[in-house]
């Protein structure tokens, strides 16, 4: 029997993870089946036994043997005289069955054959992947580089899947070689032109998710839930969790002795600052635990419209707003909150001077760099000294010293 090619088909295709033997065994034989309709106009009447280990494949033709005067039908039926040639004691009636050959079908067949299990094998293979990772959409997945790209890394896993890491979705300060192992969470699966396209992230809150699940016990077996997560990826981050049990310290659980839990997340992370926070329903409280480490004397709530005016002393002010407004706009995230920050008055305070009244000597741009890190007074830039004022804002030490002597000549 010629079918050699097909042989060779088997033991390539026998190869696939994602393929069990029962589907494989389906797709030939529907395959052989339409192969048959089309040379004989039929399939009923033939038995197709594969075997996918050995590469073995037959295929018997069964016909019932009629008069030689009768015969209608060459697919169903065969003549007495056809019949004794293959073996003489066949009579009228009788069913003859016959092996088919492959040379029967001719060479442009068989390669079409081949041709057709190859397209139908690797659309299933392309599906298996797709329902495979489609379950996987939020969960963590280790694989390695296998190739980078200006605009993406594309990724293997253990089984051989490719997998994309977009750079909208890889940490800022992310470098990765060949080669390298790389761990991210599955985003998104989608089909572009009939092939999957698995999404992974590396910047998604998700991502965050999963690795404290993986860290702490606590929240993978349900005790301690992860209420919110909201980050700047490769900069900062805060998790409000809760505990459904009293005697856990939902916090100190998420950081673990002296950090080492979360220790393992931020070098993860490149080491983004995490702030861990302690979930409640007062949202007092909650806005008060978000602006950590600002102490925060009063708080005015307008449920309504989801706002929050924040009072502070003014040296706490830095505090709450963070480095480029970083922290004030992920507590706002974390609580669903618009905050807005005020200075408290104090005697002091009185004889301060608003830094919009010297827009005539100082640049506009230059007093909203002030007033980004919560300074809107000159008072308030004065109680900084100037590599304190050089650390928190995109300012030379050449400016800041210009300024801050303008400042003092206010008040001397």
């Amino acid at each position: 029997m010629e079918n050699i090619n097909l042989i060779e088909a088997f033991a390539e295709f026998k190869e696939f993870k994602n393929i069990d033997r029962v589907t494989l065994m389906s797709v030939l034989e529907d395959i052989l089946k339409n192969m048959l309709v089309k040379k004989y106009g039929t399939d009923e009447n033939f038995d197709i036994i594969i075997n996918i280990d050995k590469g073995d494949l037959e295929i018997w033709r069964n016909r019932i043997v009629v008069e030689d005067k009768e015969l209608s039908n060459l697919s169903t039926e065969i003549s007495l005289t056809e019949a004794k040639k293959i073996d003489d004691d066949y009579e009228v009636g009788e069913e003859v069955t016959d092996e088919v050959k492959f040379q029967d079908f001719g060479r442009r067949s068989v390669l079409s054959l081949r041709q057709n299990l190859a397209s139908r094998i690797l659309e299933l293979e392309k599906d298996n992947i797709y329902n495979k990772y489609k379950d996987r959409v939020g969960q963590i997945v280790i694989g390695e580089v296998y190739q980078i790209w200006k605009k993406e890394l594309l990724i293997v896993d253990d089984e051989g899947n490719e997998l994309i890491l977009p750079k909208s979705e890889q940490i800022p300060t992310d470098f990765f070689k060949k080669g390298e192992t790389i761990k991210a969470v599955v985003i998104k699966v989608e089909m572009r032109n009939s092939t999957p396209y698995i999404i992974l992230s590396r910047t998604s809150p998700l991502f965050l998710e999963r690795l404290f699940e993986n860290e702490v016990p606590e929240i993978f077996d349900g005790l301690i839930t992860i209420k919110n997560v909201v980050r700047m990826p490769g900069e900062r981050a805060k998790v409000a969790v809760e505990s459904y049990d009293d005697r856990i310290d939902p916090v100190g659980a998420c950081v673990g002795m002296k950090g080492s839990r979360i220790h393992g997340i931020v070098r993860e992370l490149h080491n983004e600052n995490i702030d861990v926070i302690n979930y409640t329903n007062n949202v007092q409280l909650y806005i008060t635990r978000a602006l950590n480490p600002a102490k925060i004397n009063k708080i005015e709530i307008d449920d309504a419209n989801k706002k929050a005016n924040v009072y502070l002393n003014p040296e706490e002010v830095s505090l709450a707003i963070g480095k480029g407004g970083l922290n004030i706009k992920l507590a706002s995230q974390l609580t669903g909150y618009d905050i807005d920050v005020y200075r408290e008055i104090t005697e002091s305070d009185e004889e301060d001077v608003k830094l919009d009244e010297f827009r005539d000597e100082i640049e506009p741009w230059i007093l909203e760099e002030f007033k980004r890190i919560g300074c809107d007074t000159a008072k308030s830039v004065l109680e900084l000294d100037e590599k304190e004022l050089e650390k928190r804002t995109d300012l030379e030490i050449e400016t800041i010293r210009d300024v801050v002597n303008i400042l003092k000549s206010e008040f001397e």
